[in-house]
């Protein structure tokens, strides 16, 4: 069974509804960001700020790999993760992709207590969103499907994706 990857920008609920929908699903749950956090003993802002964002897109590119060759996962990944198209690449080879949205609004009322945010931290929180969500225009259409989890519940999300998963043939 091909693994559901969920890709998106941070705050978008990538984490929620990859465990939930896991479960529902009865598959394993894997956060990356939380994998990289195990691997290396630190946090993704303890990473950032002592060893930067190329660091960290790396440590993302060795455990796309590792990923790639397993099944029947539930994967939720960094917000930047597709930002590299060979991690693209790799995530499709046996994985579905579906990207969830939010609109700036919302993702900033979903973030703005969390201090795990190193891209988000300098300057106006609604304004480097507007900024990054600019810059990643486009990057998240590598996905089969999209949710807008701004305009829905947790399990109105997971519904979603469920019905576009049996849809078209990904589970019965």
């Amino acid at each position: 069974m091909k693994n559901i990857v969920l890709i998106g920008f941070m705050g978008t609920g990538k984490t929620a509804v990859g465990r939930r929908l896991a479960g529902r699903l009865k598959r394993e749950f894997i956060d990356t960001d939380a994998e990289i956090e195990k691997v290396t003993g630190k946090t993704v802002a303890q990473i950032f700020a002592r060893d930067g964002q190329i660091r960290f897109r790396s440590e993302e590119a060795l455990l796309v790999r590792k990923l790639a060759g397993k099944e029947n996962l539930v994967i939720s990944t960094g917000g930047g993760m597709v930002l590299n198209p060979e991690n693209v690449r790799l995530l499709k080879e046996n994985g579905v992709l579906i990207a969830l949205t939010a609109d700036p609004e919302v993702i900033c009322r979903r973030v703005k207590n969390k201090k795990n945010r190193p891209l988000l931290m300098r300057g106006d929180l609604r304004e480097n969103i507007k900024a990054l969500l600019k810059e990643r225009e486009g990057v998240y259409d590598v996905a089969e499907h999209k949710v807008d989890t701004g305009s829905m519940s947790l399990d109105q999300a997971v519904e979603n994706i469920i019905h576009f998963l049996k849809e078209h043939n990904y589970i019965e």
